[in-house]
């Protein structure tokens, strides 16, 4: 491994580094998008890690979990290594600090494994047999096959203060004397996470860690073992905590598919706005605006803009989603172009069963685009597009509110009688439409109303013409058609 110290003054590599245990979290997405911000913005080297030695817990359903929801997001990445295959690296610089004295076997089993142990005294911080064993007999021990974890000799009784200054949370301190003599290997010779972190972070020369407020007190730790391989610790900055509405920590056993990266992009939300609303989730621009485009966020975005306090996802029971990433969802929506905005709604047609080319869905997209907030409410807002004949609904919906069926049953017999010498085109449509209701006595409310009821089996649809056009002329008749029959049953 290279020995070389980080300088600020070096091109900044940073890590996104996801333990495969579950889905991705929106708060590791969270993760990834502020090291990838940082990284854009500073023109650095971006590296993905996944961080995968828990053999006990990982899987490979998690893995691609992990990979499906960052390609989602569209944010790319530089260098990708898998920490599973760097366990020889993790063992060797085990053993190196080991030999420069700075570690001791341990083979107490009660402390095999790389956790505290509480006592009726406190934490637990050493076992003083085991530290102070000579190594003449640890090596003839271990020599035998006594199994051991090797444990970091942290400094005792010296007075010393470990210290690092966090981007986020200024000037952090701790009494080594209060530091616990932490594993680096399991008594099975794996690798503990503290251990495997710090040397790949090391290895790959991150200069920059930039984690959850979770991790800040493990830094302590990881000084240490940064010290023990002889490298200068990269600069830290640890990012607040994703909370639910209760204040309790965003937990995948608690809270479920609400944490999941992929409940959102399952439900509709566009990777621009996801990445606008997580951002926002402890950070914000100088200038406070909430609606940012990518470009805008990573030209804006710096460490120093990030809070210490923890965030809020506003979601209840009833509705999984914060209603800022609701109303942003939309916003980004709007802003998207319209060839751009159908290419993404076309595989929520699809997932519904509907048969729905690509250009009648282009055709489509623009009378809608007002109508939803989540890319899957365009199956609802514009199902009647895409069927052959028109879901069952109550006929008496074709009724004006000032009129009667009788009324309903003129309008739509005149429409047949007009429609089929008519262009369809939005203004060919709107002229013959308003002449034939001239010529009725009616104003354009009660004429529209039963026609827009007839094309489209609701009241609550897009602008009639535009939509008269989508469906074109055969479908409409035929389904203004069968209206007219349908009223005769209110007769």
């Amino acid at each position: 491994m290279a020995q070389e110290t980080h300088s600020p003054a070096q091109t900044p590599r940073v890590r996104f580094a996801p333990s495969p245990t579950g889905y991705l979290h929106v708060g590791s997405a969270r993760t990834f998008i502020y090291n990838w911000l940082y990284c854009r913005h500073n023109n650095g080297t971006m590296v993905l890690r996944l961080d995968d030695t828990d053999v006990e817990r990982n899987s490979e359903a998690s893995v691609q979990s992990i990979f499906q929801g960052l390609r989602w997001l569209g944010l790319d990445w530089d260098e990708e290594y898998k920490q599973s295959e760097r366990l020889d690296l993790h063992r060797q610089q085990a053993e190196a600090i080991f030999a420069k004295g700075l570690a001791y076997r341990d083979f107490t089993p009660a402390h095999a494994g790389d956790g505290e142990r509480s006592s009726a005294q406190g934490a637990w911080l050493c076992n003083p047999g085991m530290r102070e064993l000579s190594r003449e007999e640890s090596d003839r021990r271990a020599a035998s096959g006594e199994p051991f974890a090797l444990r970091y000799r942290v400094p005792r009784g010296e007075g010393r203060t470990l210290r690092f200054t966090d981007a986020v949370y200024g000037a952090q301190s701790k009494l080594a004397d209060e530091v616990e003599d932490f594993a680096l290997l399991r008594s099975d010779g794996l690798p503990t996470y503290h251990l495997a972190s710090c040397v790949d972070d090391a290895d790959l020369r991150i200069t920059q860690i930039i984690r959850g407020q979770d991790h800040l007190t493990n830094t302590f730790k990881h000084l240490l073992i940064f010290e023990g391989l002889g490298v200068e610790a990269p600069q830290f900055a640890h990012l607040p905590l994703l909370v639910a509405p209760d204040g309790a920590k965003l937990s995948k056993r608690k809270h479920g598919p609400v944490v999941s990266v992929t409940t959102y992009r399952d439900a509709g939300f566009l990777p621009s706005a996801f990445i606008n609303f997580l951002c926002l989730l402890g950070w914000s621009p100088k200038n406070d605006r909430e609606f940012l485009t990518l470009d805008e966020i990573r030209d804006a975005f710096t460490l120093e803009g990030v809070n210490r306090a923890n965030a809020v996802v506003n979601f209840t029971e009833e509705d999984p989603f914060d209603p800022k990433a609701v109303w942003l969802n939309a916003e980004h929506i709007r802003a998207l172009p319209v060839e751009q905005l159908s290419g993404s709604l076309e595989p929520f047609f699809a997932k519904a069963g509907f048969n729905a080319p690509s250009e009648q869905v282009l055709a489509v997209t623009p009378l809608i685009r007002e109508r939803i907030k989540l890319l899957g409410d365009a199956v609802p807002a514009a199902d009647f597009f895409f069927l052959p004949e028109l879901p069952p609904y109550d006929p008496a919906e074709l009724i004006p509110q000032k009129g009667d069926a009788a009324l309903a049953r003129r309008v739509l017999q005149h429409a047949l009688e007009v429609l089929p010498a008519v262009t369809f085109d939005h203004d060919s449509l709107e002229q013959a439409l308003r002449a034939a209701a001239a010529s009725l006595g009616l104003k354009a409310g009660p004429m529209f109303q039963p026609i827009r009821v007839a094309v489209c089996g609701r009241k609550n649809a897009p602008p009639l013409f535009e939509t008269m056009t989508v469906l074109g002329r055969e479908l409409c008749l035929a389904r203004i058609r069968k209206a007219e029959a349908n009223l005769a049953s209110l007769a």
